[in-house]
């Protein structure tokens, strides 16, 4: 996709004649687990204005309306598109409603920033790619973490020159819950980690392999391991689990120079670097079979990460995006990615771990 992106259609163009001062006027549909927190960062930006929310739960839609009493509730999406002063929506709501919500947003000619995954299949992805670009509305998916100071410094702490070759990646997101009723753990905690495996290897997986369990007794995985191929032999693997009592929110990269860490629980020190490392030595072995292994000992350092909240920063950029007329960093495209390795991970589970591979794009 291009960094620009081309905005066309009558709707559309009316919608952004009624832009008043750059104030992108917003619609938020889901006020349940995140919500709350988007109707937040919204209200607290000068560059939105938070207008309305749609939410099915009545006694939810009371607690918005209580907060926010210049906006306007309802509880059927059509009302919201009916009404012509609203620019942009933000999609809060389950994995399983997000295709059929954004399809109809992107329809009306709004702008919109879907949670994650932005659909359940391939198909209904590239669909929503096709109908973004072809109403020249904005299409971002909600990837916090790709908008995290801290994941960001660890990027910077993987610089060849400093990290030496990437050896494997490993993340690890558990908890107790809170257990989706439409997805499995996989769609519902992996795509975090994908995204941010994608962002530091500047790269897609080749292959996707993945084995889980249903512990819970909601006919989904709950439970689930899984491994991802890229290119050069860089291997990560991914750990997600509704049914630890240890939260863990933790990434780790692992090259022949330098161990980092992203740890997103501990406030005061979310990256550390290890600079320690082991590699093969170049000198000629003594035997067949035999390598000189140097190994490289150094400090553990917690770089300074200047405060940021991820989900200001996302909405900072997909205001950005609309009011300048360019692609947000985590587009449409940037998602559809992400769904085709879910996809795959999705199809290693049901053959038990069988390497699946993925069609890497351009």
């Amino acid at each position: 996709m291009q960094d620009q992106i081309q905005m066309g259609g009558s709707t559309q163009g009316s919608i952004l004649k009624n832009m008043t001062n750059l104030s992108v006027r917003v619609a938020l549909i889901g006020y349940g687990y995140w919500g709350p927190n988007y109707a937040r960062v919204l209200h607290e930006l000068p560059e939105s204005r938070l207008v309305a929310v749609c939410e099915v739960n009545a006694g939810k839609l009371q607690q918005a309306l209580g907060r926010y009493p210049q906006i306007e509730g309802y509880t059927d999406v059509k009302e919201i598109l009916r009404r012509k002063d609203i620019d942009a929506v933000i999609i809060s709501t389950p994995a399983s409603t997000h295709f059929e919500l954004a399809q109809a947003a992107l329809k009306t000619g709004r702008h919109v920033l879907v949670e994650k995954p932005m659909a359940l299949t391939l198909k209904h992805a590239e669909k929503l790619c096709e109908l973004s670009e072809r109403t020249g509305c904005i299409l971002m998916v909600g990837y916090t973490f790709l908008y995290n100071a801290g994941i960001r410094k660890m990027k910077e702490c993987m610089r060849p020159r400093d990290f030496g070759r990437i050896y494997y990646l490993h993340a690890t997101r558990t908890n107790l819950g809170p257990i989706r009723q439409d997805v499995n753990a996989v769609w519902d905690l992996a795509p975090h980690d994908i995204s941010i495996f994608n962002y530091l290897l500047d790269q897609q997986p080749q292959w996707a392999s993945a084995i889980g369990t249903r512990m819970l007794n909601n006919m989904r995985e709950d439970i689930a391991f899984i491994t991802l191929g890229y290119a050069h032999d860089v291997i990560a693997n991914i750990h997600v689990s509704w049914a630890d009592p240890n939260k863990v929110r933790e990434v780790v990269a692992v090259g022949s120079r330098r161990r980092v860490i992203f740890d997103d629980l501990n406030n005061l020190e979310r990256v550390r670097i290890f600079e320690r490392g082991v590699s093969v030595g170049e000198s000629v072995a003594e035997s067949y079979g035999e390598f000189k292994l140097l190994v490289r000992d150094g400090d553990i350092i917690s770089p300074k990460i200047e405060p940021s909240e991820p989900l200001k920063n996302q909405c900072v950029d997909f205001i950005t995006a609309i009011t300048m007329n360019k692609k947000p960093f985590s587009d449409c495209r940037l998602g559809y990615k992400i769904v085709q390795t879910l996809v795959a991970i999705e199809k290693s589970l049901q053959k038990q771990g069988l390497a699946v591979p993925i069609k890497v794009e351009g």
